[in-house]
């Protein structure tokens, strides 16, 4: 009895001991793995302050909704049709802003400092960075943004885009007197009376 007592006794200390030597060499392999990984990774990383940094810089930045933004003259009848063809495809996007410098309250200093006479001239847009842009090349970006950009696609070539400007630029030019309206002259002139306020005449009770 007491020889079979002694032989468990030494059975457990055995496993006993195994299992320390066990343990302790798992830990000596995580501690291993875990100083390889560091080594790794490098210096630690703050990502939750550079998040925050981050979130507040863009939310700081009010980067507009819009993608594009188009000057268009709304008492132009075949300018509206595009106008209104652009803002039916884009009506669930809001990718493009619409103005319409024909409205009396159009402010130039909002839209680039585009004056009404050269948003008469020839197309404009501004893009949500700033840049403006002009001619077919608003076409093409309006074209993109509504999902119909292989329309103007060839304009990426310097040939195609020159010879298209060419074009438009002839359009352009005899615009107002196709539509049935008078020159651009007039037109700016009667922009210019309906923005004066009107002269008192005088005179009293």
């Amino acid at each position: 009895m007491a020889s079979r007592l002694a032989t468990l006794s030494t059975t457990s200390r055995a496993a006993v001991w195994a299992h320390q030597k066990s343990q302790r060499s798992l830990n000596s392999n995580l501690r291993l793995v875990h100083g390889l990984a560091k080594r790794a990774a490098g210096p630690p990383v703050h990502v939750r302050a550079a998040y925050r940094e981050t979130t507040s810089s863009s939310s700081s930045s009010s980067q507009p909704a819009w993608a594009i933004k188009m000057l268009y003259d709304g008492d132009c009848p075949l300018c509206m049709r595009e106008v209104d063809m652009l803002r039916r495809r884009d009506a669930s996007q809001g990718r493009i802003a619409f103005v319409d410098v024909a409205a009396p309250d159009y402010d130039p200093a909002q839209h680039g400092g585009i004056s009404f006479e050269a948003a008469m001239e020839r197309i404009h847009a501004v893009e949500a960075d700033g840049t403006i842009l002009t001619d077919v090349e608003v076409f093409r970006r309006l074209y993109e943004e509504v999902g119909l950009g292989w329309v103007y696609a060839v304009t990426k070539q310097p040939w195609a885009l020159n010879l298209a400007n060419k074009l438009y630029s002839v359009w352009a030019k005899y615009r107002l007197p196709i539509t049935g309206r008078p020159d651009l002259q007039q037109v700016l002139e009667q922009k210019k009376m309906c923005r004066e306020p009107p002269q008192s005449t005088g005179g009293g009770v």
